[in-house]
Order: structure tokens, then C-alpha cells, then sequence
């Protein structure tokens, strides 16, 4: 996984921005108000993503790679080490997991407003 694809991911998801709220060595992606990602630039190491608490619990006992979430809620956040045992699909698949979470709390009114329907 390299930076500039997991960027350009996050980027497609409907009603994502980017920022640097943290200063520089941290990349934010927001759908709406909300922060679903965070990326250390210094060297691309690492992400962060929200995740279903249960869920994080598995993954931090089946990945050496997953841990929970630096400077975040360790019960909704991991912190997910940029490894080559671990391949690009499944980094996207738990970032498009995250920014699931993140719609699926919004109030309808927010979602209204970012263009979801339904």
C-alpha cells in the first residue's frame, strides 16, 4: 500500500475531504463532520481507522500489525501498521469498513446533506 492509493481511495468514498488538523505528518479523511481515517505522512507507516469494538479486538489477536489506536479511542480505533503481509485489498476493505461506521451514525439530516439517500 503506498500513500497516494490510499488517498485517492478515500477520496472516491462520496462526501470525503481531506485535511491536516494534527499539522503536518497527519492526514485526515472526514465524510461530512466526521473523521473515518488518519494517515502518518512522515513515512506512510501507519493508519488509523475505526472499527466495530469487537472486531478490533480479533484484529489486534490475528495481526501482529493491529494495534489499538494511537492517540484515539482504543475500543473504536486501530492503529494499523503499513506491512507487506498484509495487501492492499485488505487495507481498502477496512477503510471502506470504517467510513461505513462512520454514515451509518450520522443523523439523516447530515446524511441528506452529503447527498446519501435512503
Amino acid at each position: 500500500m503506498d500513500l497516494e492509493k490510499f488517498r485517492e481511495f478515500c477520496l472516491s468514498l462520496p462526501g470525503t475531504s481531506e485535511s491536516m488538523p494534527f499539522g503536518p505528518q497527519a492526514l485526515v479523511f472526514k465524510v461530512g463532520s466526521k473523521m473515518f481515517a488518519l494517515a502518518d505522512l512522515e513515512q506512510f507507516a501507519s493508519i488509523s481507522l475505526k472499527c466495530e469494538p469487537e472486531k478490533a479486538i480479533d484484529l489486534r489477536a490475528r495481526f501482529s500489525e493491529v494495534r489499538p489506536g494511537y492517540h484515539m479511542n482504543k475500543r473504536h480505533w486501530n492503529t494499523i501498521d503499513i506491512s507487506h503481509r498484509i495487501g492492499d485489498q485488505q487495507y481498502l476493505e477496512w477503510t471502506r469498513e470504517s467510513y461505513d461506521l462512520v454514515v451509518e451514525k450520522m443523523s439523516r439530516k447530515e446524511k441528506e446533506g452529503l447527498g446519501f439517500t435512503g
